[in-house]
């Protein structure tokens, strides 16, 4: 997809500031409203900006302790991983959630409030999923950067 240098600009502003008026995305872009909210609107039809969310602080909400879960399997079968993907979509602890190339087939990006809690999320998840030959995990001691915004 080709984005010329104003499509660029528009989403590095949404990016850093969702809540940024169509009347300051504008000026910044050096376009009237209605030329800027074309574009928006185009960039929302094409897919470049899926939604617009408010990103919460974990710790202010109690949050604070961040998991990487480590899976291996031996079932590669189209069911197993269609029943495996669907399952662990439903866990909202899980932040994020990849299929992996390496050592381990899978990982994922748990947020919990405590040690606690993530041994609960862990028991559920292990006697929920079988198949599943090899699961370690390993905690975030403190989070050096974390941003949601794509580079240009």
């Amino acid at each position: 997809m080709n984005f010329d240098e104003i499509d660029k600009k528009l989403l590095r502003l949404i990016q850093h500031d969702g809540n940024i008026s169509l009347n300051e995305l504008a000026e910044e872009v050096n376009l009237t409203t209605t030329p800027c909210w074309k574009r928006l609107k185009r960039l929302e039809d094409e897919g470049v900006i899926r939604k617009r969310v408010a990103l919460l602080d974990p710790d202010v909400i109690g949050l604070s302790f961040t998991a990487f879960v480590m899976l291996k399997t031996s079932d590669h079968s189209h069911q197993w991983y269609q029943t495996f993907v669907d399952t662990v979509a439903d866990y909202p602890e899980v932040m994020e959630f990849y299929r992996m190339a390496g050592e381990y087939d899978y990982m994922l990006r748990v947020l919990v409030k405590d040690m606690k809690t993530f041994d609960n999320f862990y028991k559920k998840l292990v006697n929920s999923i079988k198949g599943l030959s090899d699961v370690t995990s390993t905690f975030a001691m403190e989070s050096l950067k974390y941003t949601t915004e794509l580079p240009f």
